[in-house]
C-alpha cells in the first residue's frame, strides 16, 4: 500500500513537473491573457446582451478590439531594424552635444524684461550645456542600453498577439473556468475564499487600469505633440513614452530631449511649445489620469510598481512591464490581508 502510494506521487509529480515545462515558454502569455479577459470582462459581457451576440462572436470582437489599442500601437512603434534605433541614438547624442541654444536677440528687445531674461536665458543654457556635457558618457551608456532593447519589442508583439489568442478561448469558456477555480480556491482558503477573490480582483483591476490607462493615454498625447512639432518618429517615440510612463521618470525623458533638439535645430518656436505642451498637457495629465484610474481599484506602493516593472521587464520582456506590477500587487494585497486576520471570527470570516 505505501509503495502503491510512493509511486502514484512520483507519477503525479512528474506529469506536473511535465506540465511546467511545457507550458513554460507560454507563462507570460497565458498569465497575461487570464488578466486581460479578467479586467475587461464586463465589457465583453456587456457587447454580448447588448448586441445579443452568440459569445465566440463577442469573444472575437474583444480580441479585436485589444489588438486595436494594445498590439496595433506597439507595432507602428517597433522599429524596423537597427537602422532606426542608430538613428535613434545619434539624434539623441546630437541633441546632447548641442545643450540648449542661447537667448534670440528678440528677447533682449522686450521692454522692461527683456534684458534680465536674455542675460538669464544665456547663463541657464550655459550650465545646462556644461553638465550635458559632463553626462554625456553616462548619457551614452543609458542610450545604448535603452534603445538597444527597443529592438525587442517584435517579439513582444508577437508574445501579445499569442496572448490575445489564448485569451479568445478564455472569453468563450471564462465562466467555467471561473467556476472552477473558485471551487478550488473554497477547498484551499475555506471561508475566506471570497474575501480574497474580491481582494485579488479589486487589486488586479486597480494596477492594469492605472498603468495601462496611464501608459495609453501619456503615450498617445506625446505621439500627438511630437508629431505636431515636427519631431521623427512621432509613433515610435510615443510608445517609448507611454511605456516610461509606469516609472517615476516617465515621458519626459522623451519630450524634454525632443524640445531641446528642437530648439538647438533652429525650431526654437516648436521646441518652446513642445516644453509647454509637455508640462500641461502630458506630465500635467498624468496627475489626473493616474489617480482616476488606480481610484477604481486598489493602489500598489510606490516601490512595488517601479520594482515590478523592473523586475517583470528582465522576468517576462516586454510584458512583463505589465505583468510584474499586477503580480507584487496581487501579493501584496493577499500578505496583507492574510496579516491583518485575528485570531477570533471577524468580518473576514463570513
Amino acid at each position: 500500500m505505501v509503495a502503491e502510494r510512493v509511486l502514484m506521487g512520483l507519477l503525479l509529480g512528474g506529469i506536473a513537473i511535465g506540465c511546467v515545462l511545457v507550458l513554460y515558454p507560454f507563462f507570460s502569455a497565458l498569465l497575461w491573457a487570464a488578466i486581460l479577459v479578467f479586467t475587461t470582462w464586463p465589457v465583453c459581457e456587456w457587447l454580448r446582451t447588448t448586441f445579443r451576440l452568440r459569445r465566440p462572436i463577442a469573444a472575437g470582437g474583444m480580441v479585436a478590439l485589444t489588438a486595436i489599442v494594445l498590439v496595433l500601437p506597439l507595432a507602428l512603434a517597433a522599429p524596423s531594424g537597427a537602422e532606426d534605433v542608430a538613428q535613434l541614438r545619434h539624434a539623441a547624442e546630437a541633441a546632447l552635444r548641442a545643450g540648449l541654444p542661447g537667448s534670440p536677440d528678440w528677447v533682449f528687445d522686450v521692454p522692461l524684461i527683456g534684458p534680465t531674461v536674455g542675460e538669464l536665458w544665456n547663463r541657464w543654457a550655459a550650465d545646462v550645456s556644461i553638465m550635458l556635457e559632463a553626462l554625456r558618457p553616462y548619457f551614452g551608456i543609458v542610450l545604448e542600453g535603452g534603445l538597444g532593447l527597443l529592438l525587442g519589442i517584435a517579439n513582444g508583439v508577437l508574445m501579445f498577439l499569442l496572448a490575445l489568442f489564448v485569451a479568445f478561448f478564455f472569453y468563450v469558456h471564462g465562466e467555467p473556468i471561473a467556476e472552477r477555480l473558485r471551487l478550488i480556491l473554497h477547498r484551499v482558503a475555506g471561508v475566506r475564499a471570497e474575501r480574497l477573490i474580491a481582494v485579488t480582483g479589486a487589486t488586479v483591476r486597480g494596477v492594469v487600469y492605472g498603468i495601462i490607462g496611464t501608459a495609453i493615454v501619456q503615450g498617445l498625447l506625446t505621439a500627438f505633440g511630437l508629431w505636431l512639432s515636427g519631431v521623427p518618429r512621432p509613433v515610435l517615440l510615443g510608445g517609448i513614452a507611454g511605456l516610461l510612463s509606469v516609472l517615476p521618470i516617465g515621458a519626459p525623458v522623451v519630450w524634454i530631449p525632443a524640445a531641446l533638439w528642437l530648439a538647438g535645430s533652429g525650431h526654437l518656436g516648436w521646441g518652446i511649445f513642445l516644453g509647454v505642451y509637455g508640462v500641461v498637457a502630458i506630465s500635467g495629465a498624468d496627475s489626473v489620469i493616474r489617480p482616476w484610474f488606480i481610484a477604481r481599484g486598489a493602489q500598489l506602493p510606490f516601490l512595488l510598481t517601479v520594482l515590478g516593472v523592473l523586475g517583470g521587464a528582465l522576468a517576462f520582456g516586454l510584458l512583463g512591464i505589465f505583468l510584474g506590477p499586477v503580480l507584487l500587487g496581487v501579493g501584496y494585497s493577499l500578505l496583507d490581508e492574510w496579516s491583518s486576520v485575528r485570531e477570533r471570527p471577524s468580518a473576514l470570516d463570513v
